[in-house]
């Protein structure tokens, strides 16, 4: 899916307002990679919040190195925020 993205209009969520966003505490699944929000609410993968060993509510940056799967699987999905 590519499509261009106005970033400077996408709204900001802080590291604190995505935690929340964990499957658990509120029912969106939200993750963040690379200063971007995506919602992974609809997603078979994420059910209750945790795909495998990852957590949602968390930015997963640093984690996908050691994923089965490349960056481009964020390519599925719209970011629709920004991680300040």
């Amino acid at each position: 899916m590519s499509q261009e993205i106005n970033l400077e209009a996408l709204p900001t969520y802080t590291k604190f307002q995505l935690a929340l966003r964990n499957g658990q505490d509120k029912d969106q699944i939200w993750v963040a990679y690379n200063g971007l929000i995506y919602d992974l609410t609809e997603s078979r993968l994420w059910r209750n919040g945790k795909h495998y060993e990852h957590w949602a509510g968390q930015d997963l940056t640093d984690e996908l190195k050691d994923a089965p799967h490349t960056e481009k699987v964020f390519e599925k999905f719209v970011p629709f925020a920004r991680l300040v």
